[in-house]
């Protein structure tokens, strides 16, 4: 059964999804949508889980370093709920992110992409991440 990963911004949503075995992660999509339109974010989502037939979503929840919650993470939990309010039988997980943008970063840099490229792919390489580190948990 295939999962998906997400990495939620205030502007983009990072989209990755496993094959169907849940052992190798790919990027999706950068999702762009209006600055705090999560409505938007939601919808893309959603898509994704028809039309795929998910019932596991690993979310990123962005803390301090300190491994305090942020003021981003309480905009994680309010997604999971809204993902939860709309599909009943699909699972949410929330995933600590702390390094996903930094070890998608190097990557990318190992790929010897340009600043503009990486730029253009990040959050999804970062969902890419947020979806490897649950599939290892499971």
């Amino acid at each position: 059964m295939k999962c998906l990963g997400l990495d939620l911004g205030e502007k983009t949503l990072g989209i990755a999804e496993s094959d169907e075995l849940g052992i190798i992660a790919s990027g999706l999509e950068n999702f762009r949508f209006e600055e705090k339109d999560y409505q938007k974010a939601l919808e893309r989502t959603l898509y994704y889980i028809d039309r795929d037939h998910i019932k596991e979503v690993a979310l990123g929840l962005p803390l301090h370093m300190s491994g305090e919650e942020s003021e981003h993470s309480l905009l994680a939990r309010e997604f999971k709920k809204m993902i939860e309010n709309e599909r009943k039988d699909v699972k949410v997980v929330l995933v600590d992110e702390r390094w996903t943008t930094k070890q998608a970063t190097r990557f990318l840099l190992e790929a010897d992409l340009s600043r503009k490229k990486r730029k253009k792919v990040i959050d999804k390489m970062a969902a890419v991440v947020i979806l490897e580190t649950y599939l290892k948990m499971r």
